[in-house]
């Protein structure tokens, strides 16, 4: 069975270029364009990983990451956090807030596959 994987991300580009990415590697591909339509979709899809964009309008990703990890029902949803903002202590601040992993933009297409799988593969 694929593994699903869910884009949270408010740019058109970046969301297109996940998903193309990550279905070429034979992943079931879900996506939302902000933190409110993300929770949602979280919680009726179960996917096996998140890539959560903090800043996005409306529901940011911190909040919507912070939902989805307070409620019982989907507290063991791996989530990745993605962020422009790649500052000294920003991976701490994410990993205290509960999400598994953190990734700064730009992301890079050829490395983007293999962190996938291994984030996949890491035990909860």
């Amino acid at each position: 069975m694929r593994q699903k994987i869910l884009i949270v991300e408010d740019n058109d580009n970046n969301r297109s270029l996940f998903m193309d990415i990550l279905v070429f590697h034979g992943y079931q591909v879900s996506v939302a364009t902000d933190g409110q339509e993300g929770v949602l979709l979280a919680r009726k899809l179960m996917p096996d990983l998140i890539l959560m964009d903090i800043q996005m309008p409306g529901m940011d990703g911190m909040t919507a990451g912070c939902l989805l990890k307070e409620d019982p029902a989907t507290s063991g949803l791996k989530i990745i956090a993605l962020t422009s903002f790649a500052m000294r202590g920003d991976q701490d601040k994410f990993l205290a807030a509960g999400f598994d992993g953190y990734l700064s933009k730009p992301i890079s297409t050829r490395e983007l596959p293999a962190l996938v799988k291994k984030w996949l593969e890491e035990a909860p």
